[in-house]
């Protein structure tokens, strides 16, 4: 028979707060520093494609895809996406999130190494944090000292998830680091425009710390559930 765990508010509750406070606060913040043009009237595109050009990164290509703040960078097709907000905004808010994706792509060329781990965990990580859940669950529902073990394993796989969590947190925050020691040193934004994107991207940051305790609580909360059976 199915019930409510009281324990899983105490566990879950705090972090899923957070976890929309951040979106709230990258939302805000993005809608902000949109209103705030650069004063070069670079765009997000010329932004991104400046900096690879001037660090040898000619090959990578700059595409517009769709969505909202979906932004990224392909490390192995090395194509550089942004959003249509993005791509086109001549604004502090687009050039920062451009400066940033265009960050780790420098961070593929000089083979970051936190980078080339999280890539390497990617297809692990696709796997464990939907099979992980199941082989866990299936081994509760296992009265025997080998369901427990199963169970334990599949916390094992699914802990996974929340190591792919921690391990994008360095590599987020150098990747804005990058960005913008670049957009002063190549004079695509002043010092005083820079203080707007550090909060954009500031904003953008505690969505990675959220979705990393996140899954630390989850993974000890299914670690709590084994701990207290019989």
């Amino acid at each position: 028979m199915f019930y409510f765990d009281p324990l899983y508010l105490v566990f879950a509750l705090p972090a899923m707060i957070l976890g929309l406070w951040a979106q709230a606060r990258v939302r805000g913040s993005f809608k902000k520093y949109s209103g705030v043009p650069t004063g070069t009237g670079i765009n997000g595109a010329q932004t991104a494609r400046k900096m690879l050009d001037a660090n040898g990164l000619q090959h990578v290509a700059v595409e517009r895809v769709g969505g909202f703040l979906s932004d990224h960078y392909d490390p192995r097709g090395k194509v550089l996406r942004l959003s249509a907000d993005v791509y086109g905004g001549a604004n502090l808010a687009a050039v920062g999130v451009a400066a940033h994706e265009a960050g780790h792509a420098l961070q593929d060329k000089t083979s970051y190494a936190a980078l080339r781990f999280r890539s390497a965990m990617v297809p692990a990580v696709q796997i464990g944090s939907w099979l992980g859940p199941l082989i866990f669950f299936a081994g509760l529902f296992l009265s025997t000292a080998f369901g427990e073990s199963i169970a334990w394993f599949g916390l094992f796989i699914f802990g996974l998830t929340a190591l792919f969590s921690i391990v994008t947190l360095p590599v987020e925050f150098n990747a804005s680091n990058r960005a913008k020691e670049q957009l002063v040193s190549l004079a695509i934004l002043t010092p005083q425009e820079v203080q707007g994107v550090n909060k954009v991207l500031g904003a953008a940051a505690l969505t990675y710390v959220a979705a990393a305790i996140q899954a630390i609580v989850t993974m000890l909360y299914y670690a709590s559930i084994l701990l207290r059976r019989d």
